[in-house]
């Protein structure tokens, strides 16, 4: 549930940032949203971690730091560009999480009920991001998002 916790804080930044960055307020007020929808799962994760005796990363300052920088990096480089990041990310995101509800034990209904909302969320949102006009990222940045994504989780794992 911690690295369900890191992907929240991620996604705040990542949102925060990219509604920043635009000057279309229509997409500002989507990011905004997101972002909200994005708060109730943190509180959700943090919750959860409460319940089961555990703690938050104690990277999430660092977690934040660097979303939200590529959060900026990705709305300068243009709408296309910032809903493309987001469809990439949902997308990746939803994966993990399916992983994790794969992993979770069957009794656990309180930790499933999150993960499982959160997966179809995240889903909501990426195919949101492609009807807005997200563009297809090139291979290699995909490549270098699941390796910093892979860093992120297996680091908050243990942090």
């Amino acid at each position: 549930m911690r690295v369900n916790h890191v992907g929240e804080v991620c996604a705040q930044a990542l949102y925060t940032a990219q509604a920043h960055a635009t000057a279309n307020p229509q997409l500002r007020a989507h990011f905004e949203a997101a972002a909200r929808e994005e708060s109730d799962h943190l509180a959700w994760t943090r919750t959860r971690l409460d319940e089961l005796g555990a703690r938050p990363s104690l990277l999430n300052p660092l977690w934040y730091a660097g979303s939200f920088g590529l959060g900026l990096i990705a709305g300068r480089l243009g709408d296309a560009w910032s809903l493309g990041f987001v469809a990439e990310t949902e997308k990746q995101v939803e994966a993990h999480l399916d992983s994790h509800l794969g992993r979770l034990p069957v009794e656990d209904h309180a930790s499933r009920a999150i993960v499982a909302q959160m997966r179809d969320d995240e889903a909501r949102h990426a195919a949101e991001a492609v009807d807005a006009g997200a563009m297809q990222l090139p291979a290699p940045v995909k490549a270098m998002m699941t390796a910093a994504a892979k860093v992120m989780t297996t680091t908050a794992h243990y942090i």
